[in-house]
């Protein structure tokens, strides 16, 4: 596998970065996932963007500029000997002395690798997943894609002990978003999902969703959902750039909903599939 680190292109096992990396002491740096299809970028200049947000968040300057970045990212998906495609890239504050404070005069650590994009199974798509619920008990700034993940490994560990794809969290009675996905659920025929804020990550395909079904002429609403209202929607989803939609049927161990895929979810995946087709 080809990867790109702090401007070079080169084998994954040459790839080497120094233990007093701030992302390796401290988990100091932010991250993207870019999914591609067909070869071509899926929504690149909103994953800009939001990357563009965290670094702002971490006080940390963007080493490249958009047109940089879409040059080094298409060169990294030629690379590789598969059209769909996960782009993974990561900032750090580079290698400094430990203390703390920012260091002075450091260059960033970047690094991108590209992997086989994991989509959603027929069988998923089909019968929808397992999921179980969690107290949201992460830091104020969810909104920050940082690679300092510890809080949301330890939810999803919760879903994997139990068996389930993921763990969906609540916080002071709402609900906020998954470890590693955002949620959405349909109340009485309209899509509802909570609001983009610093406890969620602002993702790229719950926004693509909520414009997809706009265009369609589907109701929705953005606005804070809580706890009882989540357990007893009629549809969950839950949304990221590997899992694209995908319709929860079970949760905490009993089915949820009728136990299948609804409606409104099989509306919604035909949209996103009839837009990725077109990777805009």
């Amino acid at each position: 596998m080809i990867v790109y680190l702090n401007g070079e292109f080169l084998p994954l096992e040459a790839a080497k970065v120094s233990v007093l990396d701030r992302g390796f002491i401290y988990g100091d740096g932010v991250y993207e996932l870019v999914p591609v299809y067909g070869r071509e970028p899926f929504r690149l200049p909103q994953h800009l963007a939001r990357l563009q947000h965290s670094l702002d968040g971490i006080r940390l300057d963007n080493p490249h500029t958009a047109d940089d970045w879409e040059r080094l990212i298409r060169r990294l998906i030629a690379e590789q000997p598969f059209d769909d495609q996960g782009v993974y890239f990561q900032i750090t504050r580079g290698v400094a002395k430990r203390d703390h404070a920012f260091p002075a005069n450091v260059a960033p650590t970047v690094f991108m690798m590209s992997n086989p994009l994991a989509a959603p199974t027929p069988t998923q798509l089909e019968r929808g997943v397992a999921v179980v619920t969690a107290e949201d008990n992460r830091w104020q700034r969810c909104d920050l894609k940082t690679i300092s993940l510890v809080g949301n490994v330890l939810m999803r560990q919760l879903a994997a002990d139990a068996g389930a794809i993921e763990t969906v969290m609540f916080r002071d009675g709402y609900l906020t978003e998954a470890s590693a996905s955002n949620v959405l659920v349909v109340i009485d025929g309209v899509i509802v999902a909570p609001p983009r804020d610093n406890l969620i990550l602002p993702g790229i395909t719950y926004g693509a969703a909520i414009e997809f079904a706009r265009e369609a002429g589907l109701p929705f609403s953005i606005r804070p959902v809580t706890r009882d209202e989540a357990l007893s929607a009629g549809e969950m989803w839950l949304s990221s750039s590997t899992k694209e939609v995908l319709a929860v049927t079970t949760v905490d161990g009993a089915l949820f909903g009728n136990g299948r895929p609804g409606p409104m979810f099989h509306r919604v995946h035909a949209l996103y599939q009839a837009h990725k087709a077109h990777a805009r």
